[in-house]
C-alpha cells in the first residue's frame, strides 16, 4: 500500500463530500491507496452521505467526539501506506496535488514529511502552512506586528518564516495538520499524535517531535490544496457564514486553541525559558484567551 489518507470529521457537511470528491479520480487509479473517515459524532448526516455517495471509503464512526489527535490515531493504527497523508475534510484537493508531493517524496529520501501550498477561500497563503516554533520571541513579534513590519527579517520573521522564498520548496518547522503528509516509518519512529491535544496543536507538536529527531519537513509550492477553514469549529471569519457551529462549539474550538498552546510549551519549550519568561508567556496566551472568548474568532 502507497498511501493511506486520514480525515477526521465533525459535522463538516457538504464540505467532506467536497474533499472526498476531489479524491475520487486519484484514488481510481490504481489500488495501492486507501481513504478513511472518521466521524466524531456528527449529527449533520455526514456518515450516511459517505456511507451512500462514497463506498470506497473506510468509515470509522464514533459515539462522542473523542477529539482530532485521538480520531486520527484510530485511523492510523488500521492504516497500511508506505506514506499517511491527515487531511482536513474542509479542503479541496486538485487532481494532480497528490502524484506531485509524492513524486517529490519519493525522490527526497532525506525529507520525513512535507505540506503543499495551502490556499484559503480567497486564493490567498494559509500563514499555517508554513510556520516556525512558538518560540516566546517569535510569538512576541507576530502578536505585535513586528512580523508584519520586516517580513524579510529573519530576526523579526520567525513565526512564519516570513523571509522565505515562497515559489520554491524549503524546509520549515511546522506545517498545518490540514494537509501533512508523513513517511509512516517516521511515526513509527517518533510516534502518533499525542491525545493530550484535543482540537489544535497536535500538528505542530508532531513536527516538534520529527524535527527534535533531526528529520527534514519541507514546504512544497508547486502542489496546492483549498482549505475552506474553520467549517467545524466556526471561529474563522473567512468562513463565519458557512459554519452551522454552535455557540457552545465556538467556544470549546477558542478554549481548545489557547489551551494547545499552554499544553505545547509546557512540554516543549518551557524548560528553556527562566521563570519570568514562562510568566509572561503563560499571561500573553490568557489574555488573548480572554480577547478571543469576548470576539469568538481566534
Amino acid at each position: 500500500m502507497k498511501l493511506s489518507i486520514i480525515i477526521v470529521n465533525y459535522n463538516s457537511g457538504e464540505f467532506l463530500s467536497s474533499c472526498l470528491a476531489s479524491l475520487r479520480e486519484f484514488i481510481a487509479l490504481s489500488n495501492d491507496k486507501e481513504v478513511f473517515v472518521v466521524d466524531n459524532n456528527s449529527n449533520d448526516g455526514s456518515p450516511s452521505k459517505v456511507t451512500r455517495d462514497f463506498p470506497w471509503v473506510k468509515l470509522i464512526i464514533n459515539h462522542t467526539n473523542l477529539g482530532f489527535a485521538k480520531a486520527n490515531n484510530q485511523a492510523l493504527r488500521l492504516a497500511k501506506g508506505e506514506y499517511v497523508l491527515l487531511l482536513n475534510p474542509d479542503t479541496e484537493v486538485p487532481a494532480d496535488t497528490l502524484p506531485k508531493v509524492l513524486e517529490f517524496m519519493e525522490k527526497r529520501e532525506e525529507i520525513a514529511a512535507l505540506t503543499c501550498r495551502v490556499e484559503l477561500g480567497d486564493g490567498s497563503l494559509d500563514p499555517a502552512c508554513h510556520r516556525g516554533f512558538p518560540t516566546p520571541w517569535a510569538s512576541f513579534c507576530y502578536f505585535t506586528g513586528l512580523e508584519k513590519l520586516f517580513p524579510k527579517s529573519r530576526l523579526f520573521g520567525k513565526y512564519h518564516m516570513t523571509w522565505c522564498d515562497l515559489e520554491k520548496p524549503h524546509e520549515i518547522d511546522s506545517p498545518s495538520g490540514c494537509f501533512f503528509l508523513i513517511r509512516r516509518k517516521i511515526l513509527e519512529e517518533v510516534g502518533f499524535l499525542d491525545e493530550d491535544y484535543f482540537l489544535y496543536g497536535e500538528d505542530m507538536d508532531l513536527a516538534f517531535r520529527i524535527k527534535e529527531k533531526g528529520f527534514k519537513i519541507f514546504f512544497y509550492p508547486e502542489a496546492k490544496v483549498i482549505h475552506y477553514k474553520g467549517i467545524s469549529s466556526g471561529v474563522k471569519k473567512a468562513t463565519a457564514h458557512l459554519t452551522t457551529a454552535t455557540t457552545e462549539t465556538r467556544r470549546l474550538a477558542i478554549k481548545s486553541f489557547f489551551r494547545a498552546n499552554r499544553l505545547f510549551y509546557q512540554k516543549h519549550l518551557a524548560h528553556r525559558y527562566p521563570f519570568i519568561i514562562n510568566w509572561f508567556t503563560y499571561l500573553g496566551i490568557w489574555l488573548l484567551e480572554k480577547k478571543s472568548l469576548l470576539g469568538k474568532r481566534i
